[in-house]
């Protein structure tokens, strides 16, 4: 494991990440896409070579070394993340295949454990991305129950003017955005989980864009269930986290069957084992969770305080420095933002803006972000979207400027 010490050095850890070396198009990478996937450092690469050069084995099931090597290895990992983000219990902690199975297990377990019913309110919000949404339309659709909205203003904040109307006694779940993936915004979570928790609505916490830049504590956060995904925090992709208190993770019904999930099976019945495994049915990706660990030990070991520190510097220099391009527009301009910034230039397509970058080997994404509703209540049909990771600098974000002068040139 590589040891770093505070204050953050940002050269020192982009040595860590192989990828950040390459050339893109004969141009140094300039990396700004951490909100879509992050770049994975050598403790995670290392970690993943070596469980298939060395320790390759199915877990849970076999007698012998390299199975019961292999499942101390994978548990290790799940106390890992256990102590990333604060975990009661490292049963609490169910490995998924990410942020969004962890938010479709919850919908199928709230519809199908009988926890939804016809004339019952889901709350989510207008922040969200397509994952906290669709899931709950889904569970709304078969159950009878109806998906209300908290707003967002025109900056991009959720505007909880009307949260008490809108957390009542109908309501049987709030699930919202920890921070948007589209415009950045870090929502006020303590307000909306201290509204719900008044009227005993129990609530998830979409994390997605949070783990990978802040240090996350959900018995301090207050929250009943807490998702993320590895590949946007550092980790391998195919695999993620559904933290859950336990007495709400004891009442949901399995999502899938199949084995090692099951205590004992007939063809009359069969009798499920408890957590995790209730919730993780056939071979688990096994690799994926073990590289998983490594990346949430790799961040605790930088320190997420410095991670934090190190980013908002770099937003509030991109934002300034952004400010000042003619022709620039922002998509959102909330009081709190982490990592992602969303813009316009006038009279250019995000896209052939985002084309002509990456010819100059700066990363960006365009379009809607997985988040229709957000473009669709801005009244844009898409945005260039700039999204920081611990490992950009500043000047990085002056390669991204220069970039822009680019692009005003060729389509002004």
């Amino acid at each position: 494991m590589t040891a770093h010490t505070a204050p953050f050095d940002v050269d020192r850890v982009r040595a860590d990440f192989p990828i950040l070396t390459r050339e893109v198009h004969g141009k140094p990478l300039v990396y700004l896409d951490n909100a879509a996937t992050t770049q994975k450092p050598r403790a995670v690469l290392d970690r993943l070579a070596r469980y298939y050069s060395h320790e390759n084995a199915n877990v849970h099931r076999g007698v012998h070394f390299l199975s019961a090597d292999g499942t101390e290895h994978y548990e290790e990992a799940r106390r890992s993340v256990q102590r990333f983000v604060g975990a009661e219990h490292a049963r609490e902690v169910v490995f998924t295949r990410g942020t969004t199975e962890s938010i479709n297990l919850v919908a199928h377990g709230f519809a199908r454990g009988g926890f939804l019913a016809s004339g019952d309110e889901i709350l989510v919000s207008a922040l969200e991305h397509h994952a906290n949404v669709v899931p709950w339309q889904m569970a709304a659709e078969v159950t009878g129950a109806t998906l209300r909205v908290i707003p967002m203003t025109d900056r991009g904040d959720l505007d909880l003017t009307d949260l008490d109307s809108l957390i009542n006694e109908r309501t049987r779940i709030v699930a919202v955005t920890h921070t948007s993936n589209a415009l950045g915004t870090v929502t006020p979570l303590a307000k909306i989980i201290a509204a719900a928790r008044a009227m005993d609505v129990p609530v998830l916490v979409d994390g997605a864009q949070a783990t990978p830049h802040a240090a996350v504590d959900v018995q301090a956060l207050g929250a009943d269930f807490f998702v993320f995904s590895s590949h946007k925090t550092y980790g391998p992709t195919g695999i993620g986290v559904l933290w859950g208190r336990e007495a709400w993770l004891d009442k949901l019904p399995p999502y899938q069957g199949g084995g090692d999930m099951i205590e004992n099976v007939t063809f009359e019945k069969t009798t499920y084992t408890g957590l995790p495994g209730k919730f993780e049915a056939g071979t688990p990706h096994v690799a994926g969770g073990i590289g998983l660990g490594a990346a949430v030990e790799y961040l605790m070991d930088l320190g997420m305080e410095n991670v934090a520190a190190h980013e908002a510097d770099l937003v509030s220099y991109a934002e300034a420095q952004l400010g000042a391009v003619e022709g620039l527009t922002f998509v959102g301009t909330p009081e709190a933002r982490a990592s992602a910034i969303s813009f316009l230039l006038d009279g250019i397509h995000p896209y052939d803006a985002g084309t002509v970058l990456d010819r100059l080997g700066i990363a960006v994404r365009t379009g809607q972000h997985c988040a229709q509703p957000v473009m669709d209540r801005l009244g844009v049909p898409g945005t260039v979207r700039a999204s920081f990771g611990l490992y950009n600098t500043r000047a990085e974000v002056d390669v991204l400027i220069d970039g822009l002068s680019r692009v005003r040139t060729l389509f002004g």
